[in-house]
């Protein structure tokens, strides 16, 4: 059965900026009562008093500030050196039978090119290459026996190194998101292995990107 605390909780689960700012006691709880009134009773089909959400509000347990984690904080002080490739195109293809076959060529081609930028990842029905545009006729000769489904140009890759155990500290890849997100920027691509982490974004975006992550060694 759902009560008011319980809604209050499924709402800040969803919004983690504002279950933050909760957990860091710098929000209003009176305004937020009286923003969440309206939601919660549209949850609960029935009318409810700020009053009572407030006191869920005040009663609700957020999980400790993954941004004061020890260990966090050390992981994020030593990330390692963070590099920028920019003239990037991102092709997305349709799963097929073939598919690998018509990857098999393009790598016979570019694999041995330590100068350029290549990613490939596949997915459940369609796959994701990212290259850089100077080797576009390479994919589209490659594949041209493929269903495309998409095109992007004008990308930047960021690529980070990151420390050893990387993947046992909680928050790591939340932290940077969050700091991306804080200053509007989208990303287009995400690829990581287990301890390299790049994000693409659009050519407009890369130097705030850039700036963005790189405060977060400091």
């Amino acid at each position: 059965m759902r009560t008011i605390a319980s809604c209050v909780e499924e709402i800040l689960l969803i919004q983690p900026f504002l279950e933050e700012a909760l957990s860091r006691n710098i929000i209003n709880f009176s305004a937020l009562a009286e923003e969440l009134q309206r939601p919660v009773s549209v949850m609960l089909h029935k009318s409810v008093k700020s009053g009572a959400i407030m006191m869920a509000l005040r009663r609700y347990n957020p999980p400790k500030d993954l941004g004061s984690s020890l260990k966090l904080r050390r992981v994020l002080q030593n990330l390692g050196d963070i590099t920028v490739r920019s003239n990037l195109s991102d092709f997305t293809f349709q799963n097929s039978r073939t598919l690998v076959d018509s990857h098999v060529k393009v790598l016979e081609q570019v694999g041995a090119r330590t100068n350029i930028f290549y990613a490939f990842t596949r997915g459940i029905h369609e796959s994701t290459i990212i290259i850089s545009s100077s080797e576009k006729k390479t994919i589209v000769d490659g594949f041209k026996n493929e269903t495309q489904l998409g095109l992007q140009e004008n990308l930047s890759a960021i690529s980070i190194i990151l420390p050893e155990n990387n993947s046992k500290i909680t928050g790591l890849y939340y932290q940077i998101f969050k700091r991306l997100a804080w200053e509007g920027i989208a990303l287009y691509e995400v690829v990581s292995t287990t301890n390299e982490f790049t994000i693409l974004v659009e050519d407009f975006l890369v130097d705030k990107a850039f700036a963005v992550i790189k405060k977060l060694k400091s």
